[in-house]
This record gives structure tokens, sequence and C-alpha cells, in this order.
């Protein structure tokens, strides 16, 4: 039995259309993220399922009792937020007792449960500091603690490192999923960074327009998008031609090859091609306009008469001698086996 069902879940807001028959089914224990740009719908879904929105059409399922009509206090969820709302008052000991405190726990289970979410979340130096003597990376890890302490059967995740610096948001990010597995509560986790969502998830949920375009594993939604949009979404993409052959593979960027579906023979598509996937030899019709150096990788950029722009990740060794105004020549490395085909109006 999934955790967690949410079907056919329609919501407006006046005429805008913030979800148009959503639907999810996540596991016990499954860590799924939203991802998608700003009004996509993602927090609409995330605020549906904890019953801050109530959905115009469609039921929320948990552990196989239908909530749809239950008030946030009743589902007994965890929330993190991106702003932590966390009691400036209390101190970090004591906002994670906050929620233990309600549920009228003993006394001594609570400074038990207590010590052990300052361990688990490594918190032990400032376990009795305020909100303003941490840092955000702290309150964080405080607004998370709090969050598992009450043993939440769902726990939700508002674009929770948002707010945080580049390197404190990575390391969270590892210690959010390590704390997640060891606890095995169930997940949802709202983000619009992509990055974030490929490294935690279970899965990932790319939505687009208040519609789920595909869900699926991190490693299958990069090399298998179902649409031109979570192709483009998910990392970067090269929309490059496509030419059907008798024998219904595809001529794409001067290889033939399988497709994501059977081809033609003359019939012309768009095929998503990854910066990785493209070679770029010396000597041939095109022309290097941009090279950027990104540490082990360089980021090519290439202008071919028949292609157009193309964008190649190059071993960082092997890209000394590329230089804007370059002829080089663009092609599908020898080790891709097959491509994805995104449609001629891509």
């Amino acid at each position: 039995m999934a955790a967690v069902e949410m079907t056919g879940i329609e919501k407006s807001f006046g005429p805008s259309v913030a979800l148009a028959d959503f639907s999810v089914s996540i596991g016990s224990g499954e860590l799924v993220c939203l991802l998608g740009p700003s009004g996509c719908g993602k927090t609409t879904a995330l605020r549906i399922l904890a019953g801050f929105e109530r959905p115009d059409r469609g039921t929320v399922v948990v552990g196989g009792k239908d909530v749809s009509d239950d008030p946030p206090e009743r589902r007994r969820f965890g929330m993190v937020f991106q702003d932590y709302s966390l009691f400036p008052n209390l101190t970090a000991r004591q906002n994670i007792e906050f929620g233990l405190k309600v549920q009228k726990r003993p006394a001594t289970e609570r400074a038990e449960v207590v010590e052990r979410m300052v361990a688990v979340t490594a918190l032990d130096a400032h376990a009795d500091k305020y909100p303003h003597q941490m840092s955000g990376g702290q309150k964080q890890r405080v607004a998370l603690a709090r969050a598992i302490a009450t043993s939440p059967r769902v726990l939700l995740l508002d674009e929770p490192l948002s707010a945080l610096d580049a390197k404190v948001r990575e390391t969270l990010r590892d210690e959010i999923r390590r704390l997640q597995q060891e606890i095995g509560v169930t997940t949802v986790f709202v983000t619009h960074d992509q990055h974030e969502a490929l490294a935690v998830a279970d899965r990932v949920g790319v939505m687009s327009n208040g519609r789920l375009e595909q869900l699926a594993p991190p490693r299958e939604l990069y090399l298998n998008p179902a649409n031109a949009f979570v192709a483009g979404f998910i990392g970067t993409v090269n929309r490059v031609d496509a030419v059907g052959q008798s024998d219904g593979r595809w001529r794409v960027l001067g290889r033939v090859l399988a497709g994501s579906r059977p081809g033609h023979e003359g019939v012309e598509e768009v095929a998503a091609v990854r910066p990785e996937q493209v070679a770029v030899d010396p000597d041939g019709p095109a022309t290097v306009v941009g090279v950027s150096f990104l540490g082990p990788i360089t980021r090519v950029t290439v202008d071919d008469p028949q292609v157009g722009q193309v964008l190649a990740d190059v071993i960082s060794a092997d890209a000394a001698d590329l230089r804007p105004g370059g002829a080089v020549r663009v092609r599908l490395r020898d080790d891709v086996e097959h491509v994805v085909l995104i449609g001629r109006s891509a």
C-alpha cells in the first residue's frame, strides 16, 4: 500500500489553474521531489497534501485513509519551511521539544527524543543557543530536528535549502537524505533546484503549468526524458536534427543509432543530446565560439554550419587546444547507444 496517494487533484485560484488532474503515488519510506519552475504548482500540491489548502476536486489518501477533509493538525505531518519558523525565545533544544510537549509526551521521553535529535543533526555544540545566535545552516538543522522529533507520518519539505549559500546547501542536502533514510520517514521535498532533486530523491516529479510531466528515478529522468520540457529542464540539452533511416534507426550528428522510438526513412525529428554525449574533433567545418573552464570538464560552444550551435562537455585535460575561432567537427560520441526523440515541434 502506498503511504500517500493524491488522485485527480485540481485547484484553481480565480482564473488561474494551479493544478490540473494532478496524481501521484508515494511509497512508504520513499523520498519524492516535486521539481519545477516558479508557478508550476509544486507548492500548491504540497499545501494540499499538508491540509493548508482544499482541492477543488480529487482526493488525498494517507496510509489507506482519506484525509481530504482533515485539517493539518489531524494529519500528523512534519513540515520544514524555507524561513525555518523557529520560536525566537526558545533555544534549539526547546524548539525541538516543542512539538513533543504539544503531543503531551512524558518528560523523560521528551528528553530522550530531543537528545537523539540533537545528536543525529550534529547540534551538540549549539543546543542551548537561541535562533539569533545560530547560522542559517544550524537553524535549518533545528527546524529539521523539530519536524522529525514528533515521528510524523509524512515529512514535507518546502524549499528548505533555498535561503542558504551553495556550500552549506550541499552539505545539508546530503544530511537530509541521510536522516530521511535512517529514520525511514516518507518524504515530499519541493524545490526548483534540479541538482538538489537529482541528488536526494528516490523519484523526481517534474511539473509544468500544474501538470506532472514525468515521475521517475533521477537517472531515468535524465537519460530518458518524456518530452521536450523535461529534457530542457533537467540538465542542459542540445536539440539537434534526427533523420529516420530505413532500418528504423536515426542519423544524429554523423552517427546512425537506435532512438527512443523507431524511425521511418526520411522522417525528420528533433533529438535531445546532452553536452557530455558530444565529441569535438579538430579540423572540421564548425567553429569554436566559446570555451568555459569548469574544473574537471570544459564546456565548448561550437557553431556548425549544418547543425547550428552545439554545446559539448570535454574533459579539461583534453581541451587545452580548443580555443575560440578554432576549426572543429562535432559528432555523437562512440559510446552513445541511443538517442531520445522529443519531436519536431520542440
